[in-house]
C-alpha cells in the first residue's frame, strides 16, 4: 500500500532532493577485528534476488543527525546505538518516513535487538515497509563488519532497496557511509555463509566486492519522519 508523505516545511525556498554524496569506501580495518570482507563487490546465484535496478530511496538530510543526537549518551560510553528505517512507496519512490529505536543490548562493537515483535508491530500499525537499519560504530571506522553484512542481508533480502548506513563519528575521513550488498555477488556470499560473529568472507566468484555505497540515495530536505523510540 502506498501512503502519502508530508513535505516538511523547512525554508524558502526548499532545495530539492539532491543524490547522496557517493565515494569509493576504503574501509580502515580495526585493529582488534580480522575483517577480510572490507571491499565490497557485485554478484549473488539467488533466484530470489531483484536483478531490476532499485527505486530510489529518500532520506530526511536531518535523520542521521538526529539520530546521533539519541545514540550520545551510548556514543560518550562507546556503545553501539542501532535504530530501524521503515517508510513508504509512491509514485514508485521509496520514502524513510519512521525512525524506530528499539530496545538493544550494545558493546563497543555490536549491537542487538531485543523484544523484536514491538518493531513489528509499530511497522504494521502504520503500513511501513522496513527499509533498512542504521547503527553507529563509537570507536571504529566506518565500514561494515562481517557481522553487519549478516544483518543486513536479512533486510535486503526482504526489500532490494533496502539500506544500511553506518555513522562513525571518530573517523576523520568518511564520518557515515550509505550501503547495499552487492548483488548477486555479495548476496551470494552471505546467503551460503553459516559463520556467526566477527570472521572474514572470501569475495565474490567475479572478485568483487561484497558491498558498496549505494548510488541512488537521495537526501531530501522536504522529508518529514516519525521517531519512535522503544527504549
Amino acid at each position: 500500500m502506498e501512503t502519502p508523505v508530508l513535505p516538511a516545511v523547512i525554508r524558502q525556498p526548499s532545495p530539492p532532493p539532491v543524490l547522496a554524496e557517493v565515494q569509493d569506501l576504503i574501509p580502515a580495518t580495526p585493529p582488534q577485528i580480522s575483517e577480510a570482507e572490507n571491499k565490497m563487490d557485485i554478484s549473488s546465484p539467488n533466484d530470489l534476488i531483484c536483478s531490476e535496478a532499485p527505486l530510489q530511496l529518500h532520506i530526511s538530510t536531518t535523520l542521521m543527525e538526529n539520530f546521533m543526537k539519541m545514540a550520545k549518551s551510548n556514543t560518550d560510553k562507546n556503545l553501539e546505538t542501532c535504530g530501524v528505517l521503515a517508510g513508504s512507496l509512491k509514485n514508485r519512490k521509496f520514502y524513510v518516513t519512521a525512525l524506530i529505536i528499539p530496545k538493544q543490548e550494545s558493546t563497543s562493537d555490536s549491537c542487538q535487538t531485543t523484544n523484536e515483535e514491538e518493531i513489528f508491530e509499530v511497522q504494521d500499525k502504520r503500513s511501513l515497509f522496513p527499509l533498512g537499519w542504521i547503527h553507529t560504530h563509537p570507536t571504529q571506522s566506518c565500514f561494515m563488519s562481517s557481522i553487519d553484512v549478516h544483518t543486513h542481508y536479512s533486510y535486503q533480502i526482504m526489500l532490494p532497496e533496502a539500506v544500511a548506513i553506518v555513522m562513525a563519528p571518530r573517523d576523520s575521513s568518511r564520518t557515515h557511509g550509505i550501503f547495499r550488498l552487492t548483488t548477486p555477488g555479495g548476496m551470494s556470499v552471505i546467503r551460503q555463509c553459516q559463520h556467526r560473529g566477527f570472521h572474514p568472507h572470501d569475495p565474490p566468484p567475479d572478485g568483487g566486492p561484497i558491498y558498496k555505497s549505494c548510488t541512488d540515495v537521495y537526501m531530501n530536505p522536504n522529508l518529514k519522519f516519525d521517531v519512535i523510540d522503544l527504549r
